[in-house]
C-alpha cells in the first residue's frame, strides 16, 4: 500500500486489513477510504487471499467520517458527492467480494464506521465495543447502507430507535438482537477472528462466495425467484474442482483439500 492509513498483513490464506488512524479512532478521510477500497480489491483479486479480516488499530474500530476535516464556515458541503465518491463504492465492494469478509470490531464503531462493519459477512465484536448510529447528533441521516442493513438485521422498530436517538448498542446487546454474530472477550477477539477466518480460507471458497450472494439476494427475491437462483447457482457450483474434491474426500473418508477460487 502507498499509505499507512490502512495496513495489510498476510495470514495463512487470508489477509488482515487494519484501519490505521488510532489517534483519530480510525475516522475516515478520503485517503483512508481510497486505500481501504484498494486493499479490499487487491485481496479479492489475490488467489492467495481466500478470506479477509477487517479491523482497527488502537482502542476503536472506526468513529465514522472525520468531522475535523470539515469547516462549517467553508460553505455548504455536498455530502451526497462524498457518499457517491467514497462510501457507496466501499459498501458495494464489501457486498460483492467473492470471498468471506470477517469484521473484528475492537472498540467503538460509530456512524459510517458502524455501517461499514455491518456490511461485512460475519461480525465479531469485543465485549467493550459499541455500535452507534451517531448521525442524528449532527443533523444527518444514516448512510453507508445503514438504513438498509440495520433494518434487515434487527427490524424497523429497533432500527428507528437506535437511529433516531443515537443510543449506543453494546456488543452483548448487538449479539442478542442479531445485529452481529458474536460478542467475545476483548483479549480473545483477534484470536477468534483469525481462527474463524483461517477455517473459512481453507474451505470451498467459490461455494462460500456463491452462498454469500444467494443470501444477499434472498431479501428482495420472491420464493420462486430464489428457487431459480439456487438452481442456477448450484449448477455453477457443481462445475468447480472443489465440488469434485469434496465428493471424493467424502467417499474416501479423508479431509478435503479445497483449492478455492475457480
Amino acid at each position: 500500500m502507498s499509505d499507512d492509513k490502512v495496513l495489510v498483513e498476510k495470514g495463512d490464506g487470508y489477509a488482515v486489513i487494519k484501519l490505521n488512524r488510532p489517534d483519530r479512532l480510525n475516522a475516515f478521510t478520503p485517503v483512508q477510504n481510497t486505500t481501504l477500497l484498494e486493499a479490499l480489491t487487491q485481496a479479492d483479486d489475490d488467489a492467495d487471499s481466500r478470506a479477509v479480516i477487517l479491523t482497527g488499530a488502537g482502542r476503536g474500530f472506526c468513529a465514522g467520517q472525520d468531522l475535523g476535516e470539515r469547516n462549517p464556515d467553508d460553505g455548504t458541503p455536498d455530502l451526497g458527492r462524498t457518499i457517491d465518491t467514497y462510501f457507496n463504492p466501499l459498501i458495494r465492494k464489501l457486498r460483492a467480494m467473492q470471498i468471506p469478509v470477517i469484521c473484528a470490531v475492537n472498540g467503538v464503531a460509530a456512524g459510517a464506521g458502524a455501517n461499514v462493519a455491518l456490511a461485512c459477512d460475519i461480525v465479531l465484536a469485543a465485549k467493550s465495543a459499541k455500535f452507534i448510529q451517531a448521525f442524528a447528533k449532527i443533523g444527518l441521516v444514516p448512510d453507508s447502507g445503514g438504513t438498509w442493513t440495520v433494518t434487515r438485521l434487527i427490524g424497523e422498530a429497533r432500527a428507528k430507535a437506535i437511529m433516531l436517538t443515537g443510543m449506543p448498542v453494546t456488543a452483548d446487546t448487538a449479539e442478542e438482537w442479531g445485529l452481529i454474530w458474536k460478542a467475545v472477550d476483548d483479549d480473545a477477539l483477534m484470536t477468534e477472528a483469525r481462527a474463524l477466518t483461517s477455517n473459512l480460507a481453507g474451505g470451498a471458497t467459490v461455494g462460500l462466495g456463491l452462498t454469500k450472494m444467494l443470501i444477499q439476494a434472498a431479501g428482495t427475491n420472491t420464493l420462486d425467484q430464489q428457487l431459480d437462483l439456487e438452481r442456477d447457482t448450484q449448477r455453477d457450483a457443481g462445475t468447480t474442482t472443489d465440488y469434485a474434491e469434496g465428493v471424493s474426500a467424502f467417499l474416501e473418508r479423508r479431509p478435503a483439500q479445497f483449492a478455492g477460487r475457480r
